[in-house]
């Protein structure tokens, strides 16, 4: 028994890191089809779709190869240069988001400088300052990251991490976790008629924060 528990902990763990990796790739992607819009000054969804889809295959890909570096059964963490998380792909799109809020400050005083329209600036902000941050991103994962073994062993032996979804974030102290889609039943129990029931019911958690002081 204890051997068919282990295997279908190091199972649900492989799954679990495979679909948080593949609906990052999936918004990564969505994200950098928004970017070229922004870019092309253009109202032609196609980028987004060929994002959306390029984005899910590149997320899948990430997370198997994150699966072949870990052992069986080991949670796996990496720390980069300006966030932690449980997968790789978590830090590209992370570092995606940073560089388009750059862009955007940095495109807005270029057009007050200049005196031009502030929405311009935000536009073409946004859009390189994306593509420049999926390109840092990719560095950061893949060339500076790191996986300390100290960061591994904290994350497994907090008795304080009960954040779960699809798509995890928490620092290297777990002072701060977020958890996004995680799929959910809740118990409801009936006492009616000298007569006990109990139901399930499906929910999903969109959005669940965690902040230890």
């Amino acid at each position: 028994m204890g051997i068919t528990l282990s295997q279908k902990k190091a199972e649900a763990q492989s799954i679990k890191l495979l679909g948080s990796s593949t609906l990052n790739g999936a918004m990564n992607g969505v994200l950098l089809g928004g970017a070229t819009m922004a870019l092309q000054n253009s109202n032609d969804y196609r980028p987004v779709e060929v994002g959306l889809g390029a984005g899910t295959l590149y997320g899948i890909g990430v997370g198997a190869y994150d699966i072949s570096q870990t052992d069986r059964g080991e949670q796996f963490y990496i720390s980069g240069t300006f966030n932690d998380g449980t997968n790789r792909s978590i830090l590209v799109l992370l570092d995606t988001i940073y560089g388009a809020a750059g862009g955007m400050i940095v495109g807005t005083s270029i057009t007050l400088i200049m005196k031009e329209r502030v929405e311009k600036g935000l536009q073409y902000g946004a859009g390189a300052g994306a593509w420049l941050g999926v390109g840092f991103g990719l560095i950061d994962a893949f060339m500076l990251a790191e996986r300390p073994a100290n960061l591994q062993a904290s994350n497994i032996a907090n008795p304080h991490q009960n954040i779960n979804g699809l798509l995890t974030y928490s620092n290297a102290n777990q002072s701060i976790q977020v958890g996004m889609v995680n799929p959910e039943f809740i118990e409801q129990k009936h006492l009616s008629n000298k007569r006990y029931s109990t139901s399930y019911k499906p929910s999903l958690n969109v959005v669940e924060l965690k902040i230890n002081l």
